[in-house]
């Protein structure tokens, strides 16, 4: 079942789309800044994103915070991160983590930064999530660090990202 998830990203990754009109809640949820950095992420980060926010809604939660997190926990992940790192960085993750940890450089001139990236995209995006407008508590949901009162919120997310 993993290796199937994992086949349904990749195409999913290849097809995604973001309708404008899906968007428009998205400014109300997010800071102006923080709108920009969502409005930046590539269109599949978008629409993972969007995704996650639905099903954090539909299971009831609607706290703004939770939102964003949501939408931007992938925002470090940008332009420089392709689809083959993503590809190599899953499979690397199972199959060789130290090498991955090898590979991964924290020189943004490198060619191997995307696989930092890969890595260390919760901490990055909470970083520019809080660059951008977001409060302490959105940035902790994205570093998976949420304090005790917001585990359950916390719980919710990890779920709700690890379905697509």
């Amino acid at each position: 079942m993993p290796a199937l998830h994992r086949v349904g990203q990749f195409f999913g990754h290849l097809n995604a789309r973001v309708d404008p009109d899906e968007v428009t809640p998205v400014r109300g949820i997010l800071p102006a800044n923080a709108f920009a950095l969502f409005e930046q992420m590539p269109t599949a980060d978008r629409r993972h994103g969007l995704d996650v926010m639905g099903r954090l809604l539909a299971a009831g939660r609607d706290d703004p915070e939770l939102l964003a997190a949501a939408l931007l926990h992938d925002a470090a992940k940008g332009n420089r991160m392709r689809l083959w790192h993503r590809v190599g960085g899953v499979l690397f993750d199972a199959l060789a983590p130290g090498l991955l940890k090898r590979l991964a450089s924290p020189d943004p001139a490198s060619r191997r930064y995307p696989f930092h990236l890969y890595l260390h995209h919760a901490e990055l995006s909470a970083a520019l999530a809080l660059e951008a407008g977001c409060g302490d508590r959105t940035a902790a949901f994205i570093r998976g660090t949420a304090a005790e009162p917001d585990a359950a919120a916390a719980a919710a997310l990890l779920a709700a990202d690890g379905e697509s």
